[in-house]
């Protein structure tokens, strides 16, 4: 998995690291889900595939996910709360269930029009699920 997962990011100029281990995500998915409800928190979802697909780290670990969302310009002390009160345990919960309901079992999963895409794949697999959906699909210069 790991051999062809980096042969796709290769293909795409992505960055990929050797990982040894799998962590679990909950808690980064907790800390996604109040990122998302911050100005500029978007930048978290980057830092969390770089720091897990990229330099293998412990994206279940509390200080790691902290540091993270300091790296993105969040606030650490913030961060920290929310995760040890467990605030958006609810709404990953929520999306799990809205996930399993729509017939996903795998991420990514791309979804659209009754049609799904599951897995990493690339450019052109995903340019061709979106031709099939009818969209127009141009590829910037690299």
């Amino acid at each position: 998995m790991n051999r062809r997962l980096k042969g796709l990011a290769d293909a795409e100029g992505l960055p990929y690291g050797v990982r040894t281990h799998t962590y679990n995500s909950r808690l980064a998915q907790e800390l996604g889900s109040w990122a998302d409800s911050q100005p500029g928190g978007e930048g978290v979802h980057d830092a969390l595939f770089r720091a897990y697909f990229v330099d293998g780290q412990n994206i279940g670990n509390l200080g790691i996910l902290v540091e993270l969302a300091e790296s993105v310009g969040l606030s650490p002390v913030i961060a920290r709360e929310v995760l040890e009160e467990r605030r958006f345990h609810d709404q990953v919960d929520d999306d799990w269930e809205k996930s399993r309901a729509q017939g996903v079992t795998g991420v990514p999963t791309f979804a659209a029009e009754g049609q799904k895409l599951v897995g990493a794949h690339s450019y052109e697999k995903l340019e061709e699920f979106l031709r099939s959906l009818g969209v127009s699909v141009m590829k910037a210069d690299s």
